[in-house]
């Protein structure tokens, strides 16, 4: 054990000092100064073996993971009256850094900074001690290299400030963190200096000093995944990654193929994240499905593959990624929350509230945790769900779910503006296809159709490839009378990409019955209904022949939409109107007082299981 060494190592070292001392004092004329020399030298040498002793027990704690004891064995350590300020700076220092260490392990992370702190005082005021003729002597006489001697400090300055900013870290004080780790030169940083260093800058959106350290990185060890993603997101080239990668020399031709087909894959990877970044996801997900083949069951890939899926609309296929993760995987939460807002997008509830109730069982301080938890109770109380998505920010301000979900909530609570606030949040850390899509939805709910035209055209020039990207701006020309022919080209463009889009094929739908083609709309769903057993597609055709008093149609589309997806809300809604138009009672009449306090005590049982 390393730190058992170093303290054996210094109770060496004050034995060779005694040895060398006691002749120095018995020497001395004065009598009363080698009786009082005498005295400290075995006084220290006393008090240092018994730190040192105590030194030992507590790095066996810390590297034991037996933090509570090792902190309340640091306060006695600190406080000990044999290892002041004035006689032992330097052992006082290192004291303070154990406990510091103790208190960062036990996440009581305001108190490691104070301590942290204390332990650079006392490292700081060691040069400024006035040496007495003993120690002067010593020193003279034991110098040497070892970083052990008898008043130098073992403690690095530039660890205890990394120790610091990474407490602040913790704390979600980026600001605080990053100055700390300023106060440390460029070239006394480590890989995980520079790392923290890149997603600090990142944060307070220092774009170039994030590139910066995030490249430092990759010279070093061109496998630190996460530099690559960001150095992706932040819009680095693909090439310009791969040229940072270290040239390993390799002997014979073994090897030499084997640091090919290394740096191939992890290349290939490269390439994959800049195409995601560039919102190129059809190039992104082929390069993925080829590293699968490579390393087929690879969690994280098939995460980066479902989450890509999720966001592009391929919710069934996601949905099938998700699912393959977890059951290699149970305990995964990473994109779980990407997961929660498929399964309520499929009315999936009994899985969304399994998921739930697995990812609280796992480690209910995950951001990604209280987006589900968001999701979930959706349904139930809006403002509950709204809280748990801005508590999923607060955790961690960059996780684009979190602002997602915050769009979507305000917008479904008729509160476009604060949904505006929320979709530009999400697209500062990352523009993708759902962001551009809320911020089109906010803007035509508050009619402000410039904006939304310039939001849309955005997702299409960065997205020229997406048929999604086609129908926002079919959308917002949708949305005023002149435009409907423009909305109707771009609908139908973005079937010419994509045929299989059924949101352009509904959209295209919705605009012949608004404008007196029901036949014209009857017949492009029941196409797509020959090719597409979708819930929605029934859903769409029964609300079309519901409205041109077909109700035996409307009908029998209601039921086929519910027997595809039986927690279609829009089906049994629809259903429900229906039939009581059917007996001839008024739909819009307000229910019986009995029915909703029936409902409410469901709601409450549901809270009372979940809680």
């Amino acid at each position: 054990m390393k730190g058992r060494k170093v303290q054996i190592n210094k109770l060496k070292e004050l034995l060779e000092m005694a040895i060398y001392v006691i002749p120095l004092a018995t020497n001395t004329g004065n009598s009363k100064k080698r009786t009082a020399s005498t005295q400290l030298l075995f006084t220290v040498v006393h008090s240092q073996s018994s730190s040192a002793i105590m030194d030992v027990s507590m790095s066996t704690l810390l590297d034991h993971g037996l933090f509570s004891s090792a902190q309340m064995l640091g306060c006695f350590l600190v406080s000990s009256s044999s290892v002041s300020l004035e006689t032992s700076p330097h052992l006082k220092a290192e004291n303070l850094v154990l406990l510091g260490d103790a208190l960062f392990r036990d996440k009581e992370y305001k108190r490691a900074i104070h301590v942290y702190k204390q332990a650079l005082h006392c490292h700081r005021i060691i040069p400024k001690q006035n040496a007495t003729p003993i120690r002067s002597a010593l020193s003279a006489s034991t110098r040497s290299s070892s970083p052990n001697s008898f008043n130098i400090s073992t403690i690095n300055e530039n660890e205890v400030k990394f120790k610091i900013a990474s407490s602040h870290g913790a704390l979600n004080e980026n600001r605080a963190a990053l100055l700390e780790m300023e106060g440390i030169p460029s070239k006394a940083r480590n890989l995980q200096m520079n790392l923290m260093m890149g997603k600090l800058y990142r944060s307070s959106r220092h774009t170039r000093a994030a590139i910066t350290c995030y490249k430092e990185c990759l010279r070093h060890c061109p496998y630190i995944i996460e530099a690559i993603i960001a150095l992706a997101e932040l819009g680095v080239a693909a090439k310009d990654i791969i040229s940072l990668f270290p040239q390993t020399p390799t002997r014979g031709a073994r090897s030499t193929f084997d640091h090919f087909d290394s740096s191939r894959w992890l290349q290939r990877y490269v390439e994959a994240q800049c195409c995601i970044a560039s919102n190129d996801y059809k190039g992104g997900l082929e390069i993925f499905a080829e590293l699968l083949r490579r390393f087929p069951c690879n969690i994280h890939i098939l995460l980066e593959v479902a989450k890509v899926e999720a966001i592009i609309g391929k919710t069934e296929e996601a949905i099938t990624d998700f699912e393959k993760v977890r059951s290699i995987d149970p305990y995964v939460i990473t994109y779980m929350d990407e997961y929660a807002m498929l399964l309520k997008q499929k009315s999936d509830y009994s899985k969304l509230n399994k998921l739930v109730h697995d990812l609280l069982n796992i480690d209910p301080t995950r951001p990604e945790v209280f987006v589900a938890l968001s999701v979930l109770w959706e349904r139930k109380d809006e403002r509950g769900a709204l809280s748990y998505a801005e508590k999923s920010i607060r955790i961690d301000e960059r996780h684009i779910p979190g602002y997602i979900m915050k769009g979507n909530l305000f917008f479904s609570m008729n509160r476009p503006e604060a949904a505006v606030v929320a979709f530009r949040g999400a697209q500062e850390l990352r523009p993708d296809l759902r962001s551009y899509q809320g911020l089109v939805r906010s803007y035509l709910a508050i009619s402000k159709i410039k904006e939304a035209l310039h939001a849309a055209r955005e997702a299409m020039k960065a997205m020229p490839q997406s048929a999604k990207a086609l129908k926002l701006v079919g959308d917002v020309h949708a949305s005023n009378t002149s435009g409907r022919e423009k909305a109707k080209k771009f609908y139908e463009s973005a079937l010419r990409l994509e045929p299989g889009y059924l949101g352009a094929a509904l959209a295209l739908a919705e605009l012949h019955v608004i404008e007196g083609r029901t036949v014209d709309a009857v017949t492009l769903l029941e196409r797509y209904l020959k090719d597409w057993a979708d819930d929605s597609l029934h859903v769409k055709l029964a609300q079309v022949f519901a409205a041109t008093n077909m109700p035996q149609d409307a009908l029998s589309h209601y039921q086929a939409a519910l027997r595809i997806n039986p927690q279609n809300e829009a089906a049994k809604k629809g259903l429900e109107r229906l039939e009581k138009q059917l007996k001839g009672v008024d739909p819009d009449a307000p229910e019986e007082d009995e029915e909703n306090d029936v409902e409410d005590a469901d709601a409450d049982q549901e809270e009372a299981e979940l809680l």
